[in-house]
């Protein structure tokens, strides 16, 4: 029993130095793909955008989102800067352009 003990946690140690994570952990993002994250969920609700959006569409639905909450129009700066906050991590989870 010790020894079959012995050999998983061999085994574990092996797995863990070829694939650089431990057997139980998930599988660490590819390179260029971040995990989605409660953050972003947050931002796509705010600016009302789907998952995928384009610049253009997360851009539109922020001058959206500013018109309706502009202290100008009986919104807060506060809101101004969540809508903010939103567009600036929804575009960064965006892929580079070349």
């Amino acid at each position: 029993m010790i020894k079959l003990l012995w050999l998983v946690a061999l085994g574990c140690i092996v797995w863990r130095m070829v694939k650089g994570r431990w057997p139980w952990q998930p599988k660490l993002p590819s390179q260029g793909k971040a995990v989605p994250s409660f953050e972003a969920a947050r931002a796509r609700a705010l600016l009302g955008v789907e998952t995928g959006a384009s610049r253009r569409e997360i851009v539109d639905a922020h001058r959206r989102r500013l018109a309706a909450v502009h202290p100008d129009r009986g919104g807060s700066n506060e809101q101004v800067h969540e809508a903010n906050a939103a567009r600036d991590v929804l575009l960064s989870e965006l892929p580079v352009e070349r």
